[in-house]
């Protein structure tokens, strides 16, 4: 059955790896008991960058599925929470998560927002140059929520559907229209796609309108060309 394997909360932290320091909430404990989940996100959790969070990525979520997937296909053996997440969900695949979902997770109900923007901090985190391109060619970057309805979560809980309005607007999708595959007439329609998050709908918009290039449209390139995707990450 769906469900949360793990819950992660932090803060900001100084941190130190070959690249030198930084600060990033990306470090975050395990959490065992129940826990209060807020319309601003997990009681004693705090992203570090004003780009970070908001209410459209209150909870940051990754699978079991894609831990796998590393460790299969690449030999990473992270640990569940590695990566920054606040969720980790077992018996679930991104296919199966859609923009717009309602979510029953213990008594708070969510909504899935969008997926998740690779950066840099991940990358540090994962001890991969390239994460950013991996997660990005691979299409398993995690997603976020928005909180509807507070309530109290805690591991074991069901991951449970209870409303699905947008079907054609799974999270693979979605970075598959973005970064891999632009077709406008889909964009179109995630432009205006209820449920997914403002900052989506405009990256889609601002896609369509240009004549030129778009942030996204760099991450494949070869390595001399251009990232930027540390400042574009809503969560």
């Amino acid at each position: 059955m769906a469900g949360i394997e793990g819950i992660f909360v932090g803060g900001p932290k100084s941190l130190r790896d070959e690249r030198g320091d930084f600060v990033s909430s990306i470090v975050r404990k395990r959490v065992d008991g129940p826990i209060h989940l807020s319309i601003d996100g997990f009681e004693g959790d705090k992203v570090t960058q004003p780009y970070h969070g908001g209410s459209d990525a209150a909870v940051c979520v990754h699978l079991v599925d894609h831990y796998d997937f590393w460790r299969a296909h690449y030999g990473m053996d992270l640990p569940h929470g590695h990566l920054g997440e606040n969720l980790v969900l077992s018996e679930v695949k991104e296919d199966d998560v859609c923009a717009g979902d309602v979510i029953r997770a213990g008594s708070a109900l969510l909504q899935v927002s969008g997926p998740r923007v690779p950066c840099e901090t991940q990358a540090r985190r994962a001890g991969r140059t390239d994460w950013v391109k991996l997660t990005i060619r691979e299409n398993r970057t995690g997603f976020y929520l928005r909180v509807l309805e507070p309530g109290i979560v805690e591991v074991g809980d069901a991951w449970r559907i209870e409303q699905r309005i947008h079907p054609q607007g799974s999270i693979p999708a979605i970075n598959r229209c973005l970064y891999l595959d632009f077709d406008p007439e889909v964009a179109q329609a995630y432009s205006e796609m209820q449920g997914l998050a403002e900052w989506w709908r405009e990256q889609f918009r601002e896609k369509l309108a240009r004549t030129k290039g778009h942030w996204s449209d760099e991450i494949l390139q070869p390595a001399e060309a251009s990232v930027q995707t540390a400042e574009t990450e809503v969560g």
